[in-house]
């Protein structure tokens, strides 16, 4: 009878083994940490290649600046200026017929802006029409919702309201609004 310590003799291949490479397993463990890398490099180029539009450098002073916003919304509302803006079908032009004293319509500015996309803000000239309305051409919108921002050059009053692309009017009188 052959002693156990004998030695040691090398276990045969069995028959039928897979090489390593050919088990699904090493190849799960593998591609959990790939994945990661993968996903990981997607983010940093997301990362350096979008602007963070939500992110504002001075927060405070914005903050401080809300109540000179509110004041000059209070003063639309004290001068009884309406708009009343119309959009083309294609959304490429908008109409404004402005209602208010003859001292109060010096040189009306524009925005249209977007709730989270700062570059796709609009800032489009209006040019007064010979009927006394003023009209503006605008670049192409993004479907969805955005808010419109109506002011006098000198900072004196400001109309603002939310309008969405599927509608064709938008009324704004003082402070208040109504998108229909």
């Amino acid at each position: 009878m052959p002693s156990a310590m004998a030695g040691n003799p090398i276990r045969p291949a069995r028959q039928g083994a897979k090489p390593w490479y050919r088990e699904p397993w090493p190849w799960i463990l593998i591609a959990i940490p790939a994945v990661s890398v993968v996903l990981g490099v997607i983010m940093v180029v997301l990362a350096m290649r979008t602007h963070d539009g939500l992110v504002v450098d001075d927060y405070y002073k914005q903050g401080l600046a809300i109540n000179q916003t509110l004041d000059r919304e209070k003063r639309a509302q004290a001068l009884g200026l309406t708009a009343e803006f119309t959009f083309t079908p294609d959304r490429r032009r908008i109409y404004l017929r402005l209602k208010a004293p003859a001292d109060a319509l010096r040189a009306p500015m524009l925005s249209l802006v977007h709730p989270t996309r700062a570059g796709e803000d609009q800032h489009p000239s209006l040019v007064p029409t010979p009927a006394g309305e003023y009209e503006a051409e605008l670049g192409p919108l993004a479907a969805g919702r955005w808010r419109i921002v109506l002011e006098d050059k000198g900072g004196g009053w400001r109309l603002a309201g939310v309008w969405h692309t599927e509608e064709s009017t938008l009324m704004l009188a003082g402070a208040k609004q109504d998108t229909k």
